[in-house]
This record gives structure tokens, sequence and C-alpha cells, in this order.
């Protein structure tokens, strides 16, 4: 099923080449094929989203049998991030995936991939400056709006919403959730929300921190949303050792698998948006395979963030997702 879906993925975003979804039979004379070698630059591998995203890109390379991957992680430092690049251009790489994490812009390392004048693919996180060669990742604002609209019909257009941000503050990823659930929110005045002081850093523990302030301070909240499922998944277990389970639902973005076991096991983990890392990633990956067998790739590839609920989480929920 997962082969499946990613050759209509393949197909959705235009991207065919000759050989196929499912491996690069390219050749050169003498019927020898030609190796490529990708490498995969991570700002950061210390968070499940991003873990499963670099797993996903591996995992697809090796459904190629003429690919070479060359993974990196600059451990959450942008300068490494830049010098990690710089050390894949060195060993001439085909073409560069890039996760950028948090990062908004990494100037330098673009500016080095262009001078090389190889491909570069982003996914998830896409750069200010536009010297990428393709971007792949989630509609944040459609995520934020398609949360919105469940939290407002399920309370009917009353009640306290809490929210807890992953940050930093121009984080643009966490801006867009949580701008397009307030867009939604505007109409329904009826609804108070309050906005967590402190950033739960998109952690499980970061989010059980947060909303352990939160519930001190707030003796009534009938909604949570986390702009991640990690950060909402600790707020579950912080509701649930202050006995306030019965209380208030979470609704959370992304659509990893442990939110989705919550959701159809009843809890009152209520809803998240898609945006899984794993379907992003092998996507990153043939992209840029797409590509290099000489595709014109979308600029933007936008992924829809359908809202998963207890009504619909068997169409998503799959245990032996990367995410």
């Amino acid at each position: 099923m997962r082969r499946i879906v990613g050759c209509a993925l393949a197909g959705a975003l235009a991207l065919t080449f000759a050989a196929g979804c499912g491996g690069s039979d390219d050749e050169s004379g003498g019927g020898a094929k030609k190796q490529i070698t990708i490498g995969v630059a991570n700002f950061s591998l210390q968070a499940p989203y991003f873990i499963a995203m670099s797993k996903a890109i591996e995992t697809e390379a090796k459904t190629y049998t003429n690919v070479k991957l060359i993974t990196t992680d600059a451990q959450g430092d942008a300068n490494k991030l830049t010098s990690d690049i710089n050390n894949l251009l060195t060993q001439n790489v085909d073409g560069v995936i890039i996760s950028g994490g948090p990062l908004n812009a990494a100037p330098a390392a673009m500016n080095a991939i262009k001078q090389k004048d190889v491909p570069s693919v982003l996914v998830d996180r896409k750069f200010a400056g536009g010297q990428y060669t393709s971007w792949i990742g989630p509609n944040n604002t459609q995520g934020g709006q398609n949360d919105g609209k469940y939290i407002v019909d399920r309370l009917k257009g009353n009640g306290t919403l809490a929210i807890i941000k992953g940050g930093p503050a121009d984080n643009t990823i966490g801006l867009d959730r949580t701008n397009g659930l307030k867009s939604v929110l505007k109409q329904s005045p009826g609804i108070k929300v309050i906005e967590a002081p402190d950033f739960g850093g998109w952690s499980s523990d970061g989010g059980l921190k947060v909303m352990e302030n939160l519930l001190a301070r707030n003796s009534t909240i009938d909604a949570v949303f986390c702009e991640n499922d990690s950060m909402c998944l600790g707020a579950q277990k912080a509701i649930g050792d202050a006995g306030r389970s019965d209380e208030m639902f979470l609704v959370g973005v992304d659509g990893q698998k442990e939110a989705l076991q919550a959701i159809r096991n009843g809890t009152n983990y209520a809803a998240t948006a898609v945006n899984n890392a794993d379907t992003i990633g092998r996507a990153g990956l043939n992209r840029m395979m797409a590509i290099l067998a000489g595709a014109t790739p979308q600029k933007d590839t936008p992924l829809e963030a359908p809202v998963v609920t207890k009504d619909n989480v068997a169409q998503y929920h799959n245990p032996r997702s990367l995410f």
C-alpha cells in the first residue's frame, strides 16, 4: 500500500520520468547504470518529525539500485548546516535535499549550491530567497484553518481555547498554522483564546511543561491547539496527570502515528491536520530523481492538510509508518 501511495503521489506531483515510480533504470553506454549521489542535509535530527523525514528519504532511496545517499546532521547549528552542504558539494553530489527545520533562510548554503550548479530540493521548510530548485512541504495555513473549523464546530462557537506554540517567534511554519487557526476563530467571538507565554519547542516534553503552566493559571479550558502533535502528546499527559482529561480536548498538526492512535483509541486527543514526514521525505527523494532524469518540476508544491478525526482516522493510521 505504501508503494501504491508513493506512485500516486509521484503522479500527482507531475514528475513522471522514464524509469517510472519505484526505481531508476536509466542507463549509459554499455548498459551500465549511472551512479547517482545525493546529499541529504538535515538542520536537526533531534525531533521525531525530522528523524522520520530523513529515514523516509533513506528508505525511498533504497528502491533505486543506483542511488547513494550522504546524510548529515547539523545538530541545530546554522553554521554547521552551511559547512555540511559545502562538504557535500566537494564530494561532487548530483543534488542536495535539505530539511531546514526552523530556519527561515540559509543564504550562504544556497549560494554555494547555486555556484556549484546542482539542483536542490527543500522538504518541509521553504527558505526565503527562492534560490532552491523545488520545494515540497505542508500547506500550514490550510492545516490551521481545518483545525480551526473542527474546534469551532465542536465548541459550537463558545468556550476557552488554549494555544501552545513551538517557537521561536519568527518561525513561519508555526505562524502559518496559528494564523490559519485564528482566521477561522474570527468568525466565532464567543471563543476566548489563551496563548501560552512560553514556547513548547516542538517536543513532547516542552508541550507537557507549557500545559502544566496553563493548567495552573486557568481553571477552565475547553480545548487545546498545538502547532504540532509532539507538543500535544505532552500536553495530553499533563492534562491527564492533573485529572482534567474529561474537561477538554486536544487538536494538533502533523498526523504523527502516536496522535492518530490516540484519536483512534477515543481519548481526548480529538483531531490533527495531516503533515506526514514519511510522505514528504519520500516525495522529496522522488522529486530529486525526477529532476536528475530531466523533468522540469513545480517550483513549490504544498501538500493538502486534511483534518483527521475519529470518523476518518482508520484511513490515515498506519502503525508501520516512519512517523
